[in-house]
């Protein structure tokens, strides 16, 4: 049975009722039932992989589907090999004093995004049914056909593997106030919400548990030791990556005076196009709308070529970035450019000490970035871990590409994720990238350990044999 909701107006407590109903059966699976059903889901998401990856792309128009397919990757075969061996249901960890029982949390709301509609739908539901709660999906409008497909795809075989009936829900169609209604709704245990800014603070404003990411404005700066080829190689692979939909994708560029002259040349020679004055304004006009400071939804996930002949300018066909080359105090909304723009489009700085360029990471990190990542190259060991001590980051990555890196489990060890959190500084409970242990409570059984004395609290009564209290009048007397 496909569980989704195709009415015009919303029954939310019909929606609810399903979802407690399946999350009060799922809890009382044990981890062999659980395991089989999320190693179902994970085969029939990667399966279709490629088949979700095209039918974003033609849905949205972002990105590409190649790199789409990837991200499906990320979100169902490297997250699965994750969390598979993860213990989520039952006795978790026992200790001769503490045993630790999961539980899970009962219906999540998740808010998946257009840049990645498939991948964070996959990932959601994998996280979710991995921890035995319900999850109900709502797409972004304009992803909903290939969102729905993804949570079908994932539903069926949940079923199949003998999962409760409604375990996963999603929503085709719903107001902003029906949204909004939701998230409020008191049978709601957690928000998952990945969207836009005032999106994410409606989940935070709701009254239910939430878990909200906030933007990447990365900044990665090139130090004088790095590689250079190798760093502007890596860069563009990140910044061209599905045409710069990861929130964690470079967005300026901050480099040592040292080798400026080499970074521009190598990005020139891998086809990155740097904007005169004139193109600069153009591209600016365009990429932020004027009226609430955000970026143009028409530019998103486009290529370079095309976002210039929207500014009105000519570009080659092939070039991989436009690149703004600022001055360093054109930092702010006053130059748009310097803003997050989730589109192969780059600001370039070029600062005259280590110092100096830490100070500029900080301004373009907190022009909506905060904690969230920040990127270096550079082959001075003390210098990075200056870097990443400075920086307000959950991410600091290192000689890596920001998109592929923040993401986890290809270029480095993090936590495979597709919900990247940002900290106190992105108003997040944690930095973490998001997975199963998130979306578990655990109870502590404690057990009393052997008697000691509160006052100086040496392990007293199994050696003088004498109750709690008596060695509490022992001690107060020899002081």
């Amino acid at each position: 049975m496909m569980s989704a909701v195709h009415i015009k107006k919303l029954d939310i407590s019909s929606i609810m009722n399903r979802a407690v109903n399946a999350a009060e059966e799922f809890s009382h699976f044990n981890q062999e039932q659980t395991d089989k059903i999320v190693k179902a889901v994970y085969k029939a998401a990667f399966d279709n992989r490629i088949k979700l990856a095209q039918m974003a792309y033609e849905e949205t128009g972002l990105g590409n589907w190649k790199d789409k397919s990837r991200k499906n990757t990320i979100a169902t075969r490297f997250v699965y090999e994750d969390i598979r061996s993860i213990k989520t249901a039952g006795i978790v960890n026992e200790s001769e004093y503490i045993i630790e029982i999961a539980r899970p949390l009962g219906v999540v709301f998740a808010i998946t995004p257009v840049t990645n509609p498939t991948s964070t739908v996959l990932f959601k539901i994998l996280i979710a049914l991995k921890t035995r709660n319900s999850i109900i999906i709502r797409p972004h409008g304009a992803a909903k056909k290939c969102s729905a497909e993804a949570a079908k795809i994932c539903y069926e075989a949940a079923i199949a593997a003998g999962a409760p009936e409604n375990c996963v829900q999603w929503i085709t169609r719903s107001t902003q106030e029906e949204t909004l209604e939701i998230m409020s709704h008191h049978k709601v245990a957690l928000i998952l919400a990945t969207g836009s800014v005032s999106l994410v603070r409606a989940a935070y404003r709701s009254g239910n548990p939430a878990i909200g990411v906030g933007p990447g404005n990365v900044p990665v700066y090139i130090g004088k030791s790095a590689n250079v080829a190798f760093a502007v190689e890596q860069i563009l692979h990140s910044k061209t990556f599905d045409n710069g939909t990861v929130c964690a994708s470079e967005q300026a560029v901050v480099v040592s005076k040292n080798n400026a002259d080499d970074v521009r040349d190598e990005f020139k020679w891998q086809k990155a196009y740097f904007l005169n004055n004139e193109e600069i304004a153009k591209l600016s006009n365009i990429a932020i709308n004027k009226s609430d400071k955000v970026m143009n939804a028409a530019i998103i996930g486009q290529t370079a070529y095309k976002i210039a002949k929207m500014a009105g300018f000519v570009v080659p066909e092939n070039t991989s970035v436009l690149i703004a080359e600022y001055q360093k105090h054109e930092v702010g909304i006053e130059y748009p450019l310097s803003l997050e723009i989730l589109a192969p489009i780059l600001a370039f700085y070029e600062v005259d000490s280590f110092k100096e360029g830490i100070e500029m990471c900080k301004r373009i990190n907190k022009l909506g970035g905060l904690g969230h990542t920040v990127s270096i190259f550079s082959n001075d060991e003390d210098k990075i871990k200056e870097f990443a001590t400075i920086m307000n980051a959950g991410r600091i990555l290192v000689n890596t590409p920001a998109s592929q890196g923040a993401l986890g489990g290809t270029f480095n060890m993090l936590q495979p994720s597709l919900t990247l959190a940002c900290g106190s500084g992105g108003k997040n409970i944690t930095t973490d990238n998001i997975s199963v242990q998130h979306l578990m409570n655990i109870q502590r059984v404690a057990k009393r350990r052997i008697n000691t004395c509160v006052t100086c609290e040496h392990l007293s009564c199994s050696d003088n044999n004498v109750n709690a209290d008596k060695i509490q009048l022992l001690c107060e007397k020899q002081f």
